[in-house]
């Protein structure tokens, strides 16, 4: 449904510039109040990224057991700022449910109290540890996928490159949801979208500026490839992609054009923009229809093993 003319007003109301972190969290923490956690079925884990217990969450949707179930290792969004496993908890239980695999949340560091690469590093030893140790998993790579909305589509799409680069693992699969991919969200920015929807559509390129500059621990780290993944110039040996992006977004463009890099370096990449979507929108019930649209989606990539035209 497009957006009609009251709306715009609403969404331009409430698309204001500038994060104060404490007041965001809490924002986001209201998210953790769900009167239908009773009914999820979650077993709560811990992974080492060398002397830090990084909290992981299992969710098993409602048919199969554990050692039957593929696995997506899921990586929350939230600017590396807020968010975090309970916040996505409703989210990551209608995962599970909806695609009937077993859903790996991973509550990594959140900046500016742990700048880049800790939140990073968190997920890429949470990877390793699920693709690498059979004696807790059980998991082929086949079998497993990465899979971030937003700043966890960043973290997804880095580790990827990074389990690449130093050959530990090797993941098959990889679903990122309107990732953050670059660094640059002023008026110099290279994607039109940065300057078409960075204003009027919650999601502002002046919260973005602000969400690089508190990851950041300086400004050597926006020439990072892991930082922004955009950076890389050998696109090779990447997962099977699938990109899903929102029209409304001022990050729409930075992630098709990573999905156009890695087509051209014979990957096998399938993009899909969602009309009329907003940034953010994974994030909203099963039966919203943008969600249950990229589900679709989803299920369909990963039960697909042809090539992607």
């Amino acid at each position: 449904m497009p957006i009609n003319k009251s709306m715009r007003k609403v969404l331009k109301a409430l698309s204001f510039d500038g994060i104060e972190v404490e007041a965001a969290r809490h924002l986001a923490n209201i998210k953790a109040i769900d009167p239908m956690r009773i009914f999820y079925k979650t077993v709560d884990y811990q992974i080492y990224n060398e002397d830090y217990e990084v909290p992981v969450r299992i969710y098993l949707p409602k048919e199969g057991e554990p050692e039957d179930l593929p696995v997506i290792l899921f990586f929350h969004g939230g600017g590396w700022v807020t968010e975090s496993i309970d916040n996505y908890e409703r989210v990551c239980a209608r995962m599970a449910q909806a695609t009937n695999h077993m859903v790996i949340s991973v509550g990594y560091r959140l900046a500016p109290e742990h700048k880049f690469p800790t939140g990073l590093m968190d997920c890429y030893a949470a990877a390793k540890t699920v693709y690498t140790n059979r004696n807790i998993f059980h998991k082929a790579s086949d079998d497993i996928v990465l899979m971030g909305d937003s700043a966890g589509g960043n973290l997804a799409a880095a580790i990827s490159l990074m389990a690449r680069d130093r050959g530990e693992f090797h993941p098959k699969k990889q679903v990122l949801i309107y990732p953050a991919l670059y660094w640059d969200y002023s008026e110099k920015s290279p994607f039109p979208s940065v300057q078409k929807y960075g204003s009027d559509y919650l999601l502002t390129s002046g919260k973005m500026r602000d969400y690089i500059n508190f990851y950041a621990s300086s400004e050597d780290d926006k020439e990072n490839k892991y930082f922004a993944p955009l950076l890389e110039t050998d696109y090779s040996n990447q997962p099977r992609t699938l990109i899903l992006t929102a029209e409304y977004d001022p990050l729409r463009d930075e992630a098709e054009r990573y999905g156009k890099r890695l087509k051209e370096a014979g990957n096998r990449v399938e993009i899909h923009r969602i009309k009329d979507a907003l940034h953010g929108y994974f994030a909203l019930g099963i039966k919203y229809y943008h969600v249950k649209e990229s589900f679709d989606l989803i299920n369909h990539f990963l039960e697909e093993d042809s090539d992607y035209v």
